[in-house]
């Protein structure tokens, strides 16, 4: 499978190439060549598969033959060996919980895989790579773990400073090893404008070999697409039709959705799920897209002004609006609607939901509103407990830790304060 940037203004390149470089040198995104629905034969026996029999025929062709098949089982394994419960609240609404892997997120399937991938390509290059990332909170613990130890990978990791929660920034900075954390002065946004310019730094390029791990790197982004395949196999049978509600950031998440679709899901609709950072959800009202400064929310991984992700939908629906609207929906929701979801959940089906899973959650309910016949599932893309001190306050209640998350309480933090591009390059070279 080739890659063609979505400026449209570099040379299409291989799988490989594509992950170790994570951005086209035009600044664009990569997007795969093709999608080939899959055959009917595997929808046929699709019940009878297993999750990573699933996931296998799902990836496999965007990602060989430049990775063999047999390499590719044991990296589809590997990244899948915890649960995707689909938790049913009522006879209309349902969450599928993400957050069973080693960090508690969703972005664990996406940074073991890519981890996987990279180690594969750079088992017998003597040459480091350097993964750059920013996280506006769950990716820099997914991806810290998911490339803990791996050979020849170093990464380093950018956070807004006071905009992660305690445990997301414990997650990212306590592993020590190849994993670098350096805390911001700033906002997601201008840590992913960073990581962005480094990219395109020939003076930095030249010296060293970097890649991202964000959801804009397409081994980060494609596996996702797996979450709605395992929960299709758990509903079909009682729903016929089935929506999904997705808390919405970098749009990493519904676009992998939409790719499933592309592959033969039979999924209904889409809902993406906005907190207060709701330009898609301006933009289906008023066809303008306006990117504007993020603002910061209790539902931080999805504070997000400037969704990189959202030109790979533009583009699955080839830029157009009717088309695209007819299959995607979105809404916007306050921190107090969220703080009222979240009680509503707990008071109503003894549910523990994070503020991102509520986003979610009220998704569901606009959208039923005007289609009562739906069965409407979100993600719950984090444990409650990553998000405790909003948790306990809305519910009043303490919440138990999971050993995931004790494993890193107690730890030293070990960060490194930046706040310009140039701060950023220093520690690079140095």
């Amino acid at each position: 499978m080739n890659y063609y940037s979505l400026n449209h203004k570099a040379p299409n390149t291989s799988f490989k190439h594509a992950v170790i470089k994570g951005l086209a040198p035009d600044k664009g995104l990569y997007f795969p060549e093709s999608i080939t629905p899959l055959p009917k034969s595997f929808w046929d026996n699709f019940d009878n598969l297993s999750y990573s029999e699933i996931a296998f025929q799902a990836i496999k062709q965007f990602v060989t033959p430049e990775i063999p098949e047999e390499v590719l089982k044991t990296i589809v394994e590997e990244t899948l060996y915890f649960d995707f419960p689909v938790v049913k609240l009522n006879d209309q609404i349902s969450t599928l919980e993400l957050f069973h892997g080693p960090t508690m997120a969703f972005k664990d399937v996406g940074a073991r895989f890519m981890a996987r991938c990279l180690g594969y390509f750079n088992k017998d290059n003597t040459n480091e790579v350097t993964v750059l990332v920013a996280t506006s909170g769950d990716t820099g613990g997914a991806v810290a773990n998911g490339f803990l130890g791996v050979k020849g990978v170093n990464v380093v990791i950018l956070y807004p400073s006071g905009k992660v929660s305690d445990i997301q920034e414990m997650q990212l900075t306590t592993l020590g090893q190849n994993i670098k954390a350096l805390e911001v002065n700033g906002t997601f946004d201008d840590c992913q404008a960073m990581v962005k310019t480094a990219f395109l730094d020939d003076t930095l390029t030249s010296k060293m070999q970097l890649t991202s791990a964000n959801s804009i790197n397409v081994a980060r982004w494609l596996p996702q697409l797996f979450y709605f395949m395992f929960a299709y196999k758990q509903l079909h049978k009682q729903h016929n039709d089935i929506v999904f509600s997705v808390p919405s950031g970098n749009f990493g998440n519904v676009c992998a959705g939409m790719m499933a679709q592309k592959l033969g899901l039979p999924i209904k609709h889409f809902i993406a799920s906005n907190n207060a950072n709701n330009v898609v959800t301006r933009y289906l009202t008023s066809k303008l897209y306006e990117p504007k400064p993020s603002v910061q929310t209790i539902s931080n991984a999805m504070d997000v002004g400037a969704p990189s992700n959202f030109i790979r939908i533009q583009e699955i629906y080839k830029n157009n609006f009717e088309e695209l609207k007819t299959n995607l929906s979105s809404y916007s929701f306050s921190d107090n609607e969220t703080r009222q979801a979240m009680l509503e959940i707990y008071n109503s089906y003894n549910y523990v939901a994070d503020p991102h899973g509520a986003v979610g959650y009220l998704g569901c309910k606009s959208h039923l509103e005007h289609h009562p016949n739906a069965h409407c599932v979100f993600l719950e893309t984090a444990h409650p407990t990553k998000f405790l001190d909003v948790v306990e306050e809305v519910i009043n209640e303490k919440q138990p830790l999971p050993e995931q998350i004790q494993s890193v309480m107690g730890k030293e933090k070990a960060s490194v304060v930046i706040s310009t591009y140039e701060d950023l390059k220093d520690f690079l070279l140095n």
